[in-house]
């Protein structure tokens, strides 16, 4: 297939992607359902409609760069050298499932350390000043980077694939929830149960209140999927665990009117 086409078939298929799962989030809790999330919103404001636009503008580029880094690791050139296999035979199902979890991980890893290093002084607004225009970001938020931070997001896919083995699908199904918990980041709302925010698993996994809040205050929770980092190196925010515990707190039930 020419380089042309691919790339048309990767821009496509990129930007499908965003628009149904972030267009199908801000549908339901901008939309449609607002009211009755309105006790899970995290920042009491909506964003304005020039932020929208903006946020789905730069996604748009974004997804021009995102597609040429899956030209290049599909090339002759680069392909060969990679770990990426297509015969599901090669490795077992459990390993297919578990090269998953694996690339997420790494993912998480690979984010924590770039987003952190953006976050320099000297690289700031050169990386991640357009990601931190959103100070209250929604859905369209997800991959709205300035083309050198598009860079920085897309290389992931390189250090997987010649990382670990991984077949074409288990790289898809990565891209998805990676997607998915992307726009989870940026939702605006937490969507989380107070039983899984406090359980043992829950406690490290990120929220949506964990990123919006580094959007809000620029500092801390550097994380994207796990909170594993932020904990160990102390850079979760002060207020973190206040802010999640009110969002998340159930409502008291009213007690019943007996009759007389």
């Amino acid at each position: 297939m020419k380089e042309s086409i691919l790339f048309g078939w990767f821009y496509l298929l990129l930007t499908l992607r965003y628009v149904f799962i972030a267009g199908l989030a801000f549908l339901l809790f901008y939309i449609l359902l607002p009211k009755k999330f309105a006790r899970f919103k995290i920042q009491s404001l909506f964003p304005k409609q020039k932020d929208y636009v903006r946020e789905v503008g730069y996604s748009f580029f974004t997804f021009i760069v995102f597609a040429l880094v899956g030209v290049i690791i599909s090339s002759k050139a680069v392909l060969p050298h990679t770990q990426i296999y297509s015969d599901l035979n090669e490795y077992s199902w459990g390993y297919f499932i578990f090269s998953v979890v694996l690339a997420l991980v790494i993912h998480d890893t690979y984010f924590y350390w770039t987003h952190r290093l953006m976050h320099h002084p000297r690289l700031f607004k050169l990386f991640h000043l357009t990601h931190h225009k959103s100070t209250n970001p929604s859905p369209w938020a997800a991959f709205a980077f300035s083309p050198l931070e598009a860079v920085v997001e897309a290389s992931v896919i390189f250090v997987i694939a010649f990382l670990i083995p991984i077949h074409e699908y288990a790289i898809i199904l990565f891209l998805f929830l990676m997607t998915v918990y992307n726009v989870y980041g940026h939702l605006g709302y937490e969507v989380y149960p107070h039983w899984l925010v406090n359980s043992r698993v829950g406690k490290w996994l990120n929220t949506s209140t964990n990123h919006n809040m580094h959007h809000k205050y620029f500092k801390g929770n550097y994380g994207l999927y796990f909170r594993f980092w932020d904990e160990w190196l102390h850079t979760t925010h002060p207020q973190y665990d206040q802010t999640i515990a009110d969002l998340v707190r159930p409502v008291p039930e009213k007690p019943e009117i007996q009759q007389a």
